[in-house]
């Protein structure tokens, strides 16, 4: 923030929700001066974590001097900067201002035309004093406003409503939405899992492991996600459930205050985690392949556009598809193997690989050099491009973010091909080659390797 120079911000690191005396004093002047007095409550407002056991040391991250508003900073920082001390500066004075008040309203509304009548209803909430509004309002996860968060104007009972336009709409209900990181954090803080210390380390983790995916903000769950969250609700239950976690989290806080014996708390926890690890080993792999085949039918066995079965193999037409354990993790085959080697990929959101195409080869053309063909394929591992036939043919795996609707002849040209030589290296007069491996996109030179930002790159 350019805070060592100008000094605008105090404590970069803190999740305390306190300021000091003297910063809130500031701001309730800076509250009468840039929105008036009728915005200012009476007493100051003073605020405490939620988090049990919580460090108080700190204050909340805040803006030096209220009298520096987002306006006068402007010319002073970039635009990322300047937007970053416009949210400190209006949260920070938001906290100490009124609170808003907000009337949830509905509307019932006669509307006669010609002698017919229709009946008309709004729901929404009228704002009746905007208080703290005025300074900040929080951006919501979603787009898409509900009803409860519909603003609509003052109107009194019994008033003649003028109509100007008439808009037909089809509403339909949705499912709740998808999580994004913030309302993932307030559903943990709700729980009491976790700490503020440790949200972010959990959110990196979902997302290094491959368990989530995101996309517009929104958290999707990932295969291999919905694959172990499966399994430990099937055979770890106690351990995933909400109120286990809680209750460990409180137990640690009375470990830290001195009121518990940590090894005893260690003792209760391994000697009943102990028993269900030796439950769990009796288990045949099948055991476990039926559990998780039932508790992920929708996305192991997803609905098909003709009707059929969709636990019916539609290759050979006899065998049962079920989840299939493999050196890089599951996949749905068919029973009938090795007579029938028909294999997919577990998708996440429930999509047969024949859906996008790829139930059989898709041509791309010639490769000029060899003159064999290359094809688009979907196998057990996911889509790849193929070149040639039979145990001769040469396979390249769509690096991780290249879609296979997107993928042409050059692409595949490009991909089938690597590793590329890129040129003799001037000191050693040794080839530098470029290409995509196990743990991504390399430069290779005189068996040294070293990584490569993106696909692209290569």
């Amino acid at each position: 923030l350019g805070g060592e120079t100008l000094g605008l911000i105090t404590y970069m690191r803190t999740d305390g929700v306190q300021m000091a005396p003297e910063a809130i004093k500031a701001a309730r002047g800076a509250i009468g001066k840039e929105f008036g007095e009728k915005y200012l409550p009476e007493k100051p407002r003073y605020y405490s974590t939620k988090a049990k056991n919580a460090q108080e040391a700190h204050e909340a991250i805040r803006p030096t001097d209220f009298r520096r508003t987002p306006g006068q900073m402007r010319k002073h920082l970039d635009a990322d900067q300047a937007r970053l001390y416009e949210i400190v500066w209006k949260r920070a004075i938001a906290s100490q201002m009124n609170p808003a008040e907000i009337e949830r309203t509905t509307v019932e509304i006669e509307a006669v035309n010609g002698g017919r009548t229709a009946g008309l209803r709004a729901v929404g909430s009228v704002v009746r004093f905007d208080g703290f509004l005025a300074a900040y309002t929080e951006r919501k996860d979603e787009d898409s406003e509900d009803e409860e968060s519909r603003r609509l104007p003052v109107i009194k009972a019994g008033e003649t409503l003028d109509r100007k336009s008439v808009t037909v709409t089809e509403h339909t209900t949705e499912p709740p939405p998808r999580y994004s990181e913030a309302s993932l954090i307030k559903k943990m803080e709700e729980l009491g899992i976790g700490r503020p210390s440790t949200y972010a380390a959990t959110l990196k983790t979902l997302s290094d492991r491959e368990y989530i995916t995101i996309e517009k903000r929104k958290l999707l769950p990932h295969s291999k996600g919905r694959l172990v969250t499966a399994f430990l609700q099937n055979f770890f239950t106690k351990y995933v459930e909400y109120d286990f976690t809680a209750d460990l989290e409180e137990k640690l806080d009375k470990i830290s205050a001195g009121d518990l014996d940590w090894k005893q708390v260690l003792r209760e926890f391994w000697n009943d985690f102990f028993a269900q690890i030796e439950d769990t080993k009796e288990l045949r792999v099948t055991n476990v392949l039926d559990a998780l085949n039932e508790a992920l039918a929708p996305l192991v066995f997803p609905k098909r556009e003709d009707g059929s079965d969709p636990r019916i193999c539609q290759v050979c037409g006899t065998g049962n598809l079920s989840l299939k354990l493999g050196k890089y993790g599951a996949f749905v085959g068919c029973s009938n193997y090795p007579e029938c080697n028909y294999t997919r990929q577990l998708s996440s959101d429930g999509a047969e690989a024949e859906a996008s195409g790829l139930n059989e080869p898709k041509a791309l053309g010639a490769d000029p050099h060899t003159g064999e063909e290359l094809t688009l394929r979907s196998g057990r591992f996911g889509p790849y491009i193929q070149r040639g036939e039979g145990k001769e043919a040469k396979r390249s795996s769509l690096p991780k973010g290249w879609k296979p609707e997107e993928i042409d002849h050059e692409k595949a040209l490009a991909l089938i091909n690597l590793p590329r030589d890129i040129g003799q290296h001037p000191e050693s007069g040794k080839m530098i080659s470029a290409g995509i491996g196990r743990y991504g996109p390399f430069l290779l030179h005189d068996g040294s390797y070293a990584n490569l930002e993106s696909v692209e790159d290569v």
